[in-house]
This record gives structure tokens, C-alpha cells and sequence, in this order.
């Protein structure tokens, strides 16, 4: 088994109950066990700025799963969520995207891992520091130093903890 980080987010419909159905889906598919899941962020449209919020989260899954393999696990649980292909950086139902696997770099024409913007979203390091602060990103700072360096550099990003919404997910997780 091997650990992973995957972001998620959605500004579309029922967000909380979107991303409580995706952490769910994930965490039934062979091969995947679900591990941490942080508390919900609120945070402004990255490139495409005329549309809604998003909320956002980050999860461990330990997986036996190859790469690939996980992130077509990924993409079927957009699809089924009813994800629709629009404009890139464009609103959505769900994304799910794979962060870092520890050990892993790859990059082909369908998956970088890591995550090649990483370190320029706080809507993922934020609630990626939440869970693995002492994580080595490329240039060798940790996850936790590279959220500090750009709530610094990019204050501007809007992405703030939304105990609401925590809420709302963790009520509708538990039913």
C-alpha cells in the first residue's frame, strides 16, 4: 500500500453533499482506503473569476492502486458525479485530483505527480497542511513552510476554513 493526497472541490449544486458522495466513492472502490479527511475551505475561482466559490478539501487514502489506476478511479468518481467538461479552470461539479504519493514523481501527457501547481494554490495547501504538514514538496520545503511562504506571497487568494460546511459534510458523511 502505498499513501496518497487528493484535492477535491466543487462551486456547483449541493457542495457539501457533492463532496461527502465523492469522499464516499472513493472510499468503496477496490483498492483505495480512505485515511484523513480535513475540514472544509472556502476559496475564490483560480483563473476564471466570474463564477461561484469553491469548497475544497484534501484526504489520505493508503492504495494498492497503480497511478494510472487511481486516477482513473478519480475520474469515474467525476463522472458519476456528474462532472462536465467546460472551460479550463471553469466551474464544476466535482474535480478530484492526486496530489502526492510520497516516493512517486511521474509526469506523462495524462498525470504529473506531484501535482504540478501545488505550491501556487492555498485552496490545496491549506487543507493539505491540515493533514501532512511535515510533507517534502519540490524545493525541498515542507508543506507546512510552503503554505506559510504564500498566504505571504498570494494573501490575495481567498481560502478560509468554512466551519459550516464542515459541518454540513461531516452530518451528511455520518448518514
Amino acid at each position: 500500500m502505498a499513501e496518497a493526497a487528493l484535492g477535491l472541490g466543487t462551486n456547483l449544486g449541493d457542495r457539501e453533499a457533492a463532496l461527502a458522495r465523492a469522499v464516499d466513492l472513493l472510499a468503496a472502490i477496490p483498492g483505495i482506503t480512505l485515511g484523513a479527511v480535513s475540514r472544509l475551505y472556502r476559496s475564490a475561482p483560480w483563473g476564471l473569476a466570474n463564477q461561484p466559490d469553491f469548497l475544497n478539501l484534501c484526504l489520505l487514502i493508503d492504495t494498492d492502486l497503480q497511478p494510472a489506476d487511481l486516477l482513473a478511479a478519480c475520474k469515474q468518481v467525476e463522472e458519476k458525479l456528474g462532472r462536465q467538461a467546460r472551460v479550463r479552470w471553469g466551474p464544476r461539479e466535482m474535480d478530484v485530483d492526486i496530489l502526492l504519493m510520497p516516493g512517486v514523481e511521474m509526469d506523462t501527457e495524462s498525470l504529473v505527480i506531484p501535482h504540478p501547481r501545488i505550491t501556487e494554490r492555498r485552496f490545496v495547501l491549506e487543507p493539505l497542511s491540515q493533514l501532512v504538514p511535515d510533507w517534502l514538496l519540490a524545493g525541498g520545503g515542507t508543506v507546512k513552510s510552503m503554505t506559510a511562504a504564500l498566504r505571504e506571497k498570494a494573501a490575495e487568494q481567498i481560502c478560509e476554513p468554512d466551519e459550516a460546511a464542515t459541518r454540513k459534510f461531516a452530518l451528511l458523511r455520518a448518514c
